[in-house]
């Protein structure tokens, strides 16, 4: 079997102005980045905007081995398979963080016949949004260490500034620092620390907002710290809010390719689930349904993550509603799930997780099935159960899969095999997912944002994750009665959690029971609208394993890219 970076060169691709004339975009409503990546004008979704919306779907996962399951894999291959059944399909995914491309996980295009290409620019620096944010989010920061050198009008508390700095590398040693010490013309000294790019405010503004004036009034809205009086300080009252906004002009604009059987691919923002809200942007979404009759979206990791936010934040400020949802699943995630054995990032999989008929796993794994459908069918939405195939799989536990699948309210369980065989192999998929669309949907936000900070906190905990009760340290109880006093209390909550498990514990595997959720601190993202309280020993900011991707990364003699999956 070639590899990914071998299928995705051998792709034939059609210049991306044919791709974008097949779908209704004008001439003047793209700007090329070569012949086969573009971006989409704003303009298209004002002259788009009296058109119907298409069927919204959007591809969630069990809980993940360290791996992935096939997520990205299963997004891209059943919007093949959907335009092969005669259904016009837009895929929409966000583009990958370097950290993980340099790091264990790898890329997000996909793979083998159900991938985007080109696939090294897409994994690499694409049209450069990443930077874009990661300039925009470090310009405020020096304004407001500039504003502390300079006087410090705005009477500034140095110990509440909540403002890092961010690189698009997974860095640990970057976690905590201490800035400042060349002296009285180098900065005040001050501790703290960077985020990975991916985790900043401004990339889950990006991803949230509708409009150019949106995005100018939300970055206005970023809290960097609080003054000596209490007093939130934003990046308006710095006076950096317009300049980032100039940075962001080109970045807010969606990013358009195609698959390898050349279906559309909106692919705009990057946020990390497990700290983000993990899904692609609003702005890709809401122009993508205007151009087909299906939008084929995803949204990161587990269904008690990416998906819990897409349903409770995305799609309150987007105003579209979710028809279906996919869940991907493997028959060696759910062995694992059962406990019978490891999987640990850069080392090959366990011999017996794939040579060993261990059915009393795998029926113990399903548990983490059930709870992830359950998650998808609290928000009123339709589930089909996607088994990705893999050749070490047997028909009879395809079978028991589909059973627990259909006892525990899926609309159907299919098996699906896109990698090796693209569009073709999801065609039953494809189909399940019309008909699921086709049900009853009373599609539902989990709470009102009128609540409590702590009741929407606490009903997220315990119907999603299924946890006895939540912890608050006294530095969350702080951060809480002070957000309730600035009226930060309406906003909906983003949890940053381990992916590794439904619980906050990546240790707890399957379908965690018993456990209590401790709340370490919450943080505000006011210009993206949401509070998120980090769970247990959540970090914004990876680190590298002991062997990264990265060490396969070359250039060869003839300077092709190659050891890129």
């Amino acid at each position: 079997m070639k590899s990914d970076l071998e299928i995705a060169r051998n792709a034939e691709m059609l210049p991306i102005t044919e791709i974008a004339a097949r779908i209704g975009l004008e001439e003047d409503e793209i700007e090329l980045y070569g012949r086969y990546k573009a971006k989409v004008s704003l303009q298209a979704k004002d002259r788009l905007a009296d058109r119907p919306d298409a069927k919204y779907v959007v591809v969630t996962a069990i809980t993940p081995t360290p791996l992935g399951e096939g997520k990205t894999v299963t997004t891209i291959g059943l919007g093949q398979a959907l335009n092969r059944i005669g259904q016009k399909t837009i895929n929409c995914i966000r583009q990958p963080s370097l950290g993980p491309v340099f790091g264990i996980k790898g890329g997000a295009a996909g793979g083998g016949f159900s991938q985007c290409v080109p696939m090294e620019d897409f994994n690499l620096h694409f049209t450069g949004d990443v930077h874009a944010v990661s300039l925009a989010h470090n310009l405020l920061a020096a304004f407001l260490d500039a504003h502390l050198l300079h006087g410090n009008k705005l009477d500034i508390d140095p110990f509440s500034i909540t403002w890092p700095r961010v690189v698009d590398v997974s860095d640990r040693a970057l976690r905590q620092i201490v800035v400042g010490l060349g002296g009285a013309q180098n900065g005040i000294p001050r501790e703290t620390g960077f985020d990975i790019a991916v985790a900043s405010e401004v990339m889950a503004i990006l991803a949230l907002t509708d409009s150019l004036a949106d995005l100018r009034q939300r970055l206005g809205r970023i809290v960097v710290g609080y003054s000596r009086q209490g007093q939130p300080v934003t990046a308006e009252d710095l006076r950096c809010a317009g300049a980032m906004a100039v940075l962001m002009k080109d970045a807010i604009k969606p990013n358009l390719i195609q698959t390898i059987e050349n279906t559309p691919v909106f692919v705009h923002a990057g946020p990390f689930a497990n700290i983000a809200h993990g899904n692609s942007s609003i702005l890709a979404d809401q122009i993508a349904s205007k151009l087909a009759d299906f939008v084929v979206t995803e949204a990161g990791f587990g269904a008690d993550i990416g998906a819990e936010k897409m349903f409770n934040i995305k799609c309150r400020y987007s105003g579209l509603k979710v028809d279906a949802a996919v869940l991907v699943c493997t028959v060696r995630a759910l062995k694992m799930h059962g406990g019978a054995f490891k999987v640990v990032p850069g080392k090959p999989l366990d011999k017996d997780l794939v040579a060993a008929d261990n059915m009393e796993a795998l029926e113990k794994g399903c548990e983490n099935l059930e709870k992830q459908i359950e998650n998808v069918r609290l928000h009123g939405v339709p589930v089909v159960v996607a088994i990705n195939h893999f050749d070490t799989d047997r028909e009879h536990e395809i079978d028991y899969i589909r059973q627990r699948a259909l006892a525990a309210g899926a609309a159907d369980a299919v098996l699906s095999r896109v990698w090796a065989r693209g569009g073709a192999g999801g065609e039953d998929l494809a189909k399940a997912v019309v008909r699921a669309t086709e049900q009853d949907n009373q599609f539902r936000f989990l709470y009102p944002l009128d609540l409590p900070i702590k009741n929407k906190i606490e009903i997220i905990a315990s119907r999603i994750y299924g946890a006895d009760g939540v912890e608050y340290s006294a530095t969350a109880n702080k951060q809480i009665k002070l957000y309730t006093e600035l009226g930060f209390d309406k906003l909906p909550i983003c949890m940053a959690k381990t992916h590794l498990s439904i619980s906050h514990d990546p240790k707890l595997k399957g379908r965690p029971c018993g456990f209590t959720v401790p709340v370490r601190e919450v943080r505000a993202s006011v210009g993206a609208g949401f509070l998120y309280p980090l769970l247990g020993a959540m970090r914004t900011m990876p680190g590298l394993p002991s062997q990264p991707a990265g060490m396969n990364i070359d250039l060869d003699e003839e300077g092709n890219i190659v050891g890129l999956f």
